[in-house]
C-alpha cells in the first residue's frame, strides 16, 4: 500500500475533506452523495470502541487497528503476526497505554482476539452484514499517526456469505478497523485491500506523473487500492465466542471440490476418499440445491455454510442426481 504512487487527479478525487468538528481525519469514497448520513456524529460514536494495536518484538513491530467487540475488554484485530512471547500494547481513543493478552488467532479469516487487561473499554454496537447490499454507505475507523480519529466512507460493492468488498479508501494500519453503517453498528472488520487477478491498467497523462507498477512507455499496472474486503460481523463474532470459549476455531469440514455449471448451479467437481462426503456416497456431477432449509445459489455459498457448522455435525443436502432429487445426510468432519 506505502509503495504505491497514485495519479494526482485519482488522490484529489478521493480525498474530499468533510472536516468533522471533534478533529478526525475523513475521506469519501466514490459514489457517495451528499444527502449520506453525518459522518461526525457517527466517527464520534464509533471513535471510542477503536484501538491502535502494537504487537513488538526485538526484530518487528506491527501496527493495526482493532475494535472493542464485547465487555471485558475482548477485541478484534486482523494483519497481526502470530504472537508468541511479544508485548502487545492498545492505545486507546484517549491516548492511555493498556496492555492485551493474546488469546487466539483464525487462520481462514486472518482475525485475531486479544483481551485488554482494562475490562472497561467500551464495546461497539453490532449490526447486521445481512442488511447490506450493493451501494449501501458503510464507513470505516481508524486511528491517525497523530492518534486521532480518522475516517474514511465509502460503498458496499458487493456481499458474499463470508466476504463484503468495498469501495472504499484504506489507509497503512487500518486493517483491523470497524466497518458501521449509518447508525454506527459493526457490520463488518476491515481485512485489507482487495487485490483482483487482473491489475488495473491506468494511463499517465503526464510524462513526468510516477506510478507504480512496471512502467511500459506511458502505461503503468498498478492493483487498485479504493477496494476493500470486510469479514462480516456474524462471522467475526462466531470466531470470538470459539477462541474465547476454546482457544481455538473449529470448521466443518465435507470433503468435496465445488464448481458451476451452465445454469450457476452449484456442482460437485470431486469427492475425497473417505471424507465426510465419500462415506455419504456423494458423487461427481451431483448439483446441490439446499442444504438443510438453505438454498444454495452458488459454491461460496456451500463453502461458507459448511464452514459455520462444527465437526460431528449432521446436515441433509438436497441434490439432484441425474435429474432426480434426493436428500443426502452427511456428517461433517473437522477442517
Amino acid at each position: 500500500m506505502n509503495r504505491m504512487i497514485k495519479p494526482a487527479l485519482v488522490i484529489i478525487a478521493s480525498l474530499a475533506v468533510l472536516a468533522p468538528s471533534f478533529g478526525t481525519e475523513t475521506a469519501a469514497g466514490k459514489g457517495v452523495a451528499a444527502a449520506d448520513p453525518d459522518i461526525s456524529a457517527v466517527a464520534k460514536k464509533v471513535y471510542p470502541s477503536v484501538v491502535r494495536v502494537e504487537v513488538d518484538s526485538r526484530d518487528l513491530r506491527v501496527v493495526a487497528t482493532g475494535v472493542v467487540v464485547e465487555k471485558g475488554g475482548y477485541v478484534v484485530t486482523t494483519a497481526l503476526v502470530l504472537p508468541r512471547d511479544e508485548k502487545i500494547t492498545l492505545t486507546t481513543s484517549d491516548g492511555r497505554k493498556v496492555e492485551a493478552e493474546f488469546l487466539g488467532f483464525d487462520t481462514e479469516t486472518q482475525v485475531a482476539l486479544l483481551k485488554a487487561k482494562d475490562a472497561g473499554l467500551p464495546a461497539l454496537a453490532h449490526g447486521r452484514a445481512a442488511d447490506l447490499a450493493p451501494g449501501s454507505w458503510i464507513c470505516v475507523v481508524g486511528v491517525s499517526p497523530e492518534e486521532t480519529a480518522a475516517v474514511t466512507q465509502g460503498i458496499v460493492s458487493s456481499v458474499a456469505a463470508d466476504k463484503i468488498r468495498l469501495n472504499v479508501w484504506v489507509t497503512p494500519g487500518s486493517s483491523g478497523g470497524p466497518v458501521v453503517d449509518a447508525n454506527g453498528r459493526l457490520v463488518g472488520l476491515l481485512r485489507g485491500i482487495y487485490m483482483d487477478e487482473r491489475p488495473v491498467v491506468f494511463q499517465f497523462r503526464d510524462k513526468a506523473q510516477a506510478g507504480s507498477g512496471v512502467v511500459l512507455s506511458n502505461r503503468a499496472e498498478a492493483p487498485s487500492s479504493g477496494m476493500a474486503l470486510a469479514v462480516p460481523v456474524d462471522i467475526v463474532m462466531d470466531v470470538v465466542g470459539q477462541i474465547r470459549d476454546k482457544g481455538k476455531v473449529e470448521r466443518g469440514w465435507m470433503g468435496v471440490g465445488i464448481g458451476q455449471d451452465e445454469e450457476g448451479r452449484t456442482v460437485i467437481g470431486t469427492v475425497d476418499p473417505d471424507s465426510p462426503a465419500g462415506l455419504a456416497k456423494l458423487k461427481p456431477g451431483d448439483v446441490v440445491l439446499k442444504l438443510d432449509d438453505r438454498d444454495i445459489p452458488g459454491p461460496d455459498v456451500l463453502a461458507a455454510e459448511i464452514r459455520k457448522k462444527k465437526p460431528g455435525q449432521d446436515v441433509t443436502l438436497k441434490i439432484e442426481r441425474d435429474g432426480k432429487p434426493q436428500d443426502v445426510k452427511v456428517k461433517l468432519g473437522e477442517l
